[in-house]
């Protein structure tokens, strides 16, 4: 069900006075190191398709999809109905032990989006740091090796396993200690490099994990080849490919998983975010023979978590997964994306302050010069009622992750606010640099 959203409408200063309120709140009930209350964000109350609202009744226009979750937009009919007809049903289950019924039909739905069409399994799970952690795990009992190499600019997740092979060393250094350190990285695109770091690690290496599209390392995309330079050098070296799609899967690239343009079979696949459009879960996918490595259960399970299987969760999933099917998405968000990015390319080729414009489909990224803070240009165009976020490791690119039902007219003009943004902090600048 694509939509036109509703275009920004600015009721008061930015963040309001609601949004204030409750960021006072906050501070006295939250550890600290979660939210940043230095600038104060707004505080949302509800949001629908392309559209959020906050607390005090300003409404904008979400080019993040939330992290890019909201894959069929905020609040899509569908997924409402079924998380809400499940819960009256079934709200839990016991989900390794008696399961809920509905967790057999999202599995079969799953593995029969799997890349390349074989026999594939999965493990589901709450987030998307959970299903990197199952294909670690995976990659371990199916090679007897635990180096794994990742790559520079990485984002796999925070818990223990995930951390390890996640690159920013603001998120590993407080935790090194506890670390394994049986993660090796190498430049992203880079595969020469990638060899070399195999060949000379100084334990064995058992997987390669990477994001086929770096998501929160920048929207950095790869040269063509590079994902299958992967998957050869994994067969050559009896190592298994583990590709992270939790941010380009079901359908963010135009494709259901970013792999799928260039017709590689990944060993595992971790999945999240979009999957269900605004519930929490996520599953790591895999070839049957490389998930066959885990031991039969005899009635308490290797690795599982309580929530395994959530039923309202696996609803909305479901319901996501038809939506996607039936409407069109996938085209949709290979065309508009297509054309913003062709867009965006021709209208910053005067302005200094953008490095480059690259992407595909719906998650493009707008790379910026030093002379430009990302965070500041996203604050700037959150006052002008468009929602955006800064990526890369110096927060140096502007991220565009729209909800699929994003319509033509209301990406162009959010992305037209969000480079009159740009414009402007750069004109000032110049201004500042000749006075």
């Amino acid at each position: 069900m694509l939509q036109a959203a509703l275009a920004p409408e600015i009721l008061t200063e930015i963040p309001g006075p609601g949004s204030s309120a409750l960021a006072k709140r906050l501070r006295g009930v939250e550890s600290h190191h979660v939210t940043c209350l230095d600038p104060e964000p707004i505080f949302w109350e509800r949001a629908s398709g392309c559209n959020v609202w906050d607390v005090d009744r300003n409404r904008f226009v979400d080019l993040t999809a939330a992290f890019g979750v909201a894959n069929v937009g905020h609040a899509h009919p569908h997924v409402v109905a079924a998380i809400a007809e499940q819960s009256q049903r079934l709200l839990h289950g016991m989900g390794d032990v008696h399961p809920p019924a509905i967790k057999v039909q999202l599995l079969e739905a799953l593995v029969a989006h799997y890349p390349g069409g074989g026999p594939a399994r999965g493990v589901l799970s709450s987030s998307g740091s959970d299903a990197v952690e199952t294909a670690i795990k995976t990659a371990v009992l199916a090679t007897n090796k635990p180096g794994i190499l990742a790559f520079k600019g990485a984002y796999h997740g925070l818990a223990f396993g995930a951390l390890d092979t996640t690159w920013r060393e603001d998120f590993r250094d407080p935790f090194a200690s506890r670390l394994p350190e049986r993660t090796k990285f190498a430049p992203y695109g880079d595969l020469g490099s990638a060899a070399r770091a195999i060949q000379e690690s100084p334990f064995p290496m058992g997987a390669v994990l990477v994001e086929p599209i770096q998501g929160r390392g920048g929207e950095r995309v790869p040269e063509p080849g590079f994902l299958e330079g992967l998957a050869k050098l994994c067969r050559e070296r009896g190592m298994l490919l583990i590709a992270d799609e939790i941010y380009t899967g079901f359908g963010r690239t135009g494709r259901w998983f970013a792999c799928d343009h260039d017709d590689v079979v990944p060993d595992l696949l971790c999945v999240g975010k979009g999957m269900a459009s605004g519930m929490p879960i996520s599953a790591c996918l895999g070839r049957e023979e490389v998930m066959d490595a885990w031991p039969v259960s005899r009635g308490e399970a290797l690795h599982t978590q309580t929530f395994l299987g959530h039923p309202a969760s696996c609803a909305a999933a479901l319901a996501c997964i038809e939506t996607l099917e039936a409407d069109g998405y996938l085209a949709h968000a290979a065309t508009v994306g297509s054309q913003a990015l062709h867009d965006l390319a021709l209208k910053t080729q005067d302005i200094d302050a953008v490095v480059e414009v690259r992407g595909k489909g719906l998650m493009i990224g707008i790379e910026l010069a030093p002379s430009l803070s990302g965070p500041e240009v996203c604050t700037r165009a959150l006052e002008r009622g468009v929602i955006a976020l800064p990526s890369g490791s110096s927060g140096e690119v502007i991220s565009i992750t729209p909800p699929l039902c994003i319509d033509a007219a209301t990406l162009a003009h959010a992305l037209g606010i969000v480079l009159s943004v740009i414009r402007d902090l750069s004109n000032a600048n110049d201004r500042a640099s000749s006075a």
